[in-house]
C-alpha cells in the first residue's frame, strides 16, 4: 500500500513538471462582427497545419471566450464554426518566442451578411458601397444602342438627370465627372455624360471628393464636391469613336454637335464643336458666366476677410445673372482634352482648351410689392437685353511622385475674355393707392475685357513613422479687368399728391478698371498621437492687393465726355493681410470617426481713396470651429453629423457705401457701427443599401442659424 501510494505521487510529480514544462497555449473570444454579440457554444478546433488533422477542439463558454491548454509547439490551424455564420480560418505558430498567443476578439460575419455585403452567388451586386463611396455595376442596368452616359446614369437609384444634363445625386448637385478618375474637359460634367456612350462604361462611383489636402491627411477640412467617376471597361480604353448630331425645327431652331475621341492605353485625346440656338451651351461653365462677365468691377478677400463692391451696380460687364425672360441664348463652342500617364505612371498631365461665344437677346417684366414704414410701395419694372460673350480658357495640371514618400502637384490655368452688353429698363413706382412716386428711363451699355491667371503648387511629403507627414502649398492670382460704357437715364419725381416734382437727367460715360494680385499659402503637419489619435496643425499667409479706378464723365458739349464727376468716381487702393492658424484632432476606429478642431483667422485690412483721400483701417479675428461624426453600422450603412462655424465680417459697401448712379431709386446707405455676425451650420446624413432586395435609403438634413445677422436695406427715393 505504501508503494502504491508512493508511485501514485510520483506519477503526479512527474506529470505536474511536464505541464510547467509544457507553457504552449492559446486564447481568445468569439463575437459577432456586426452586432459584437458573443457567440456561445461556437466551436474551436486546432488542426496540425502540415495534414489538416484534428489535434485538439473546445467549445466557447457563455461569455464568448475560450482557452486551449496545453498545446504543444508546431504550425497550426485555428477553425472556428457557428450555426450560420462563415467558417473563420488562421495559421498560427507557436515555438520559443511564441508559446502564448492571444487572439482577443475574433469577429465572425453571418452568412447573410457577407451575401447582403459581398456577391450574391452567380450574380454581381448592382451597388456596392465602399467606404464613402458608392458603386454601380453598369452591367446591371439595361440600356438601349447607341445611349450615351447621361442614359445609364437616369437609371441609377439616387441619380436624376434634368433636360439640361444637370445631374443630382442623392439630394446634392453634381458638378464633377471624371473619367478613370481624372478631369475630362475641367468644369464641363455633360460633355461626358452626353458624348461617351453608355456600353463603355465597367462602373460609376459616386462619393464626395475631398481637397487635395484632406485626402493626403485624412482630416476633414470641409471642402468636398460631390463627384462622379466613370471606370471604363478595359477593352473600351484603346481606339477611335465619336458622334455627330445635328437637327433643325420650327421658328429657325437648331442645334448640332460633333465630337472625336481617341483612347490608347493610358492616353486619351478628344475634340468637340457645339453650335445651337436651342439653350443647349454645352459648357459647364458657372451660371453667371453663361450670361456674361459676372461680377465685373467687385472686388473679393477670401479667409474671411472685406468684399469691396467698389462698382456698385452701374459695373454694366454683367449680364443681369440667369436670365428668367424670354430669349434664347445663341452659343458656339468647342475644345480639346489631352492626358497622359508615363515613367511608370509616376508623372501625368492634363490639358484641355475652350473657345466659345454666347449671345442673348431678351425681355423681362418685374413687379414688387414691398411694404415700407411709408406704406405699401409697388414697383413694374420692364427690361430689354442684348449681351455677347467670346472667352478662351487653357488649363493643365502636372503631376510627379518624386519618390515613395512626396509627390508634386502644379495646376495652371488662363482665360481671356470678352463682353459686350446694352441693357434698357423702364419702370413705374406708386403707393398703395396707385398714386405716381417715381418714373424711370434707363439704357446701360459697357464693353469690357478681363484677363485672369492662376497657379499653384501642392507637395506632400511622408516622414518615416507612419501617420507623420506635411504638406504645403502656394497659390498666385492676377485678374485684371477693363471696362468702358455709357449710362443715359431720366428719372420723374412726384410729390404725395401724386404731381410731378423733378426731373433727374445723366448723361455719362464710365471707364472701370480693376487689378487684383493675391497669394495664398499654408502649411498642415500631422502628428500620431496613438494607434487611433493624431492632430493635424496647420499655418497660412495670404497678401491681396488690388486697385479699382471707377471715372464717370459727364459731357461739356454732347458727345464729349470731358468733365470729371468726382462724387460718382473712385480710386481705391487696397490690401490685406491674413493670418490663420489651426489644430484639429482625428480620431479613427473600424466603425468610428471623429475629428474636431478650431482655426484662429486674423485679418488686417487697409484701404485708401485716392479722390476723397480718405483711409480705412480695420483688424479683427474670425474663429472656425469644426467638428465631424461618423459611424459606419456596417459596410453598407453609415450615419454622418458635421458642424461647421465661421465669422462673417461686414463688408466695406455695407460699412461706407461706394457712391453709385445707376439706380438712383435704390439708394444704399452705409453703417459704421456694423459687427460682425456668425454663422453656424449642421448636416446630418444617413444612408443604407440592401443588396439582395436592391433597397437603398439615403436621408439627410441640414440647419443653419446666424447670430447678430447684417440685413440689407434700402431707401426707396
Amino acid at each position: 500500500m505504501r508503494s502504491l501510494c508512493l508511485a501514485l505521487l510520483l506519477s503526479l510529480c512527474f506529470s505536474s513538471a511536464l505541464f510547467a514544462q509544457n507553457p504552449y497555449a492559446i486564447k481568445g473570444i468569439v463575437a459577432d462582427t456586426t452586432s459584437s454579440s458573443r457567440l456561445h457554444n461556437a466551436t474551436i478546433s486546432i488542426l496540425n497545419a502540415k495534414d489538416s488533422t484534428l489535434y485538439k477542439f473546445t467549445r466557447a463558454a457563455a461569455n464568448g471566450t475560450f482557452s486551449i491548454l496545453p498545446m504543444k509547439k508546431g504550425n497550426f490551424i485555428l477553425l472556428l464554426t457557428y450555426p450560420n455564420y462563415v467558417d473563420y480560418v488562421a495559421p498560427f505558430t507557436l515555438d520559443s518566442v511564441n508559446s502564448s498567443i492571444d487572439f482577443k476578439v475574433i469577429g465572425m460575419n453571418s452568412k447573410a451578411t457577407l451575401l447582403n455585403e459581398i456577391i450574391v452567388k452567380g450574380k454581381v451586386a448592382a451597388i456596392k458601397i465602399k467606404g464613402d463611396t458608392t458603386e454601380f455595376n453598369a452591367a446591371s442596368y439595361t440600356i438601349q444602342p447607341n445611349d450615351k452616359v447621361e442614359d445609364l446614369l437616369k437609371k441609377m437609384p439616387g441619380i436624376q438627370v434634368d433636360k439640361d444634363g444637370k445631374i443630382t445625386a442623392q439630394g446634392k448637385a453634381v458638378p464633377k465627372v471624371l473619367v478613370d478618375g481624372e478631369e475630362f474637359f475641367g468644369d464641363d460634367p455633360t460633355l461626358v455624360t452626353k458624348n461617351l456612350r453608355a456600353d463603355m462604361v465597367d462602373k460609376v462611383q459616386l462619393y464626395e471628393k475631398k481637397s487635395d489636402q484632406a485626402t493626403f491627411t485624412g482630416v476633414d477640412d470641409g471642402q468636398k464636391t460631390q463627384t462622379i467617376n466613370i471606370k471604363l471597361k478595359e477593352d473600351k480604353k484603346n481606339g477611335y469613336f465619336g458622334k455627330i448630331d445635328a437637327g433643325v425645327g420650327n421658328s429657325g431652331f437648331y442645334q448640332g454637335q460633333a465630337m472625336f475621341n481617341k483612347f490608347k492605353a493610358k492616353q486619351k485625346f478628344s475634340i468637340y464643336g457645339t453650335t445651337s440656338n436651342t439653350n443647349k451651351t454645352g459648357l459647364g461653365w458657372d451660371d453667371s458666366d453663361r450670361f456674361g462677365g459676372g461680377g465685373g468691377g467687385d472686388m473679393e478677400f477670401l479667409d474671411g476677410g472685406m468684399m469691396i463692391s467698389y462698382g456698385g451696380g452701374d459695373d454694366m460687364d454683367s449680364w443681369g445673372g440667369q436670365y428668367d425672360g424670354e430669349g434664347i441664348p445663341r452659343a458656339n463652342n468647342g475644345g480639346a482634352h489631352y492626358d497622359t500617364k508615363w515613367n511608370k505612371d509616376k508623372e501625368s498631365i492634363n490639358l484641355n482648351y475652350k473657345i466659345g461665344s454666347l449671345s442673348v437677346k431678351a425681355n423681362k417684366n418685374t413687379i414688387n410689392q414691398n411694404t415700407l414704414p411709408g406704406g405699401i410701395i409697388n414697383s413694374n419694372r420692364d427690361q430689354f437685353t442684348d449681351n455677347y460673350m467670346f472667352r478662351q480658357k487653357v488649363d493643365a495640371t502636372y503631376q510627379i511622385k518624386l519618390d515613395t514618400t512626396s509627390n508634386l502637384k502644379i495646376m495652371i490655368d488662363g482665360t481671356l475674355k470678352n463682353n459686350e452688353t446694352a441693357n434698357n429698363y423702364s419702370s413705374i413706382g406708386t403707393r398703395g393707392d396707385n398714386s405716381l412716386i417715381t418714373k424711370s428711363a434707363r439704357d446701360l451699355s459697357n464693353n469690357g475685357d478681363e484677363q485672369i491667371f492662376n497657379i499653384s503648387a501642392f507637395y506632400t511629403k511622408k516622414l518615416k513613422k507612419t501617420g507623420r507627414n506635411y504638406s504645403i502649398r502656394v497659390a498666385q492670382m492676377v485678374n485684371e479687368k477693363d471696362n468702358e460704357g455709357y449710362l443715359k437715364a431720366k428719372n420723374e419725381y412726384f410729390n404725395t399728391t401724386g404731381q410731378l416734382d423733378s426731373i433727374e437727367n445723366i448723361d455719362q460715360f464710365k471707364i472701370n478698371k480693376l487689378k487684383t494680385n493675391s497669394f495664398n499659402s499654408n502649411i498642415t503637419y500631422n502628428e500620431p498621437l496613438g494607434k487611433k489619435l493624431s492632430l493635424s496643425l496647420n499655418y497660412g499667409f495670404g497678401l491681396n492687393n488690388s486697385n479699382a479706378d471707377k471715372r464717370s464723365y459727364n459731357a461739356s458739349v454732347p458727345g464729349k465726355y470731358d468733365i470729371l464727376d468726382s462724387e460718382f468716381s473712385n480710386d481705391f487702393e487696397a490690401t490685406q493681410i491674413t493670418n490663420q492658424g489651426g489644430a484639429v484632432f482625428n480620431y479613427r476606429t473600424n466603425k468610428t470617426t471623429l475629428n474636431w478642431g478650431t482655426k484662429i483667422n486674423a485679418v488686417s485690412f487697409d484701404q485708401s481713396e485716392a479722390y476723397t483721400n480718405t483711409r480705412y483701417k480695420r483688424s479683427f479675428l474670425n474663429w472656425i470651429p469644426q467638428a465631424t461624426y461618423q459611424y459606419r453600422f456596417s459596410q453598407q450603412k453609415s450615419l454622418r453629423f458635421n458642424y461647421y462655424g465661421y465669422t462673417s465680417q461686414p463688408s466695406v459697401e455695407q460699412l461706407q457705401p461706394v457712391r453709385v448712379n445707376n439706380d438712383p431709386l435704390n439708394i444704399p446707405l452705409g453703417n459704421p457701427d456694423l459687427k460682425p455676425s456668425y454663422n453656424s451650420s449642421f448636416n446630418i446624413s444617413y444612408n443604407s443599401y440592401k443588396v439582395l432586395t436592391n433597397q437603398s435609403i439615403y436621408i439627410s438634413g441640414s440647419y443653419g442659424f446666424v447670430n447678430n445677422q447684417i440685413d440689407q436695406q434700402y431707401h426707396y427715393r
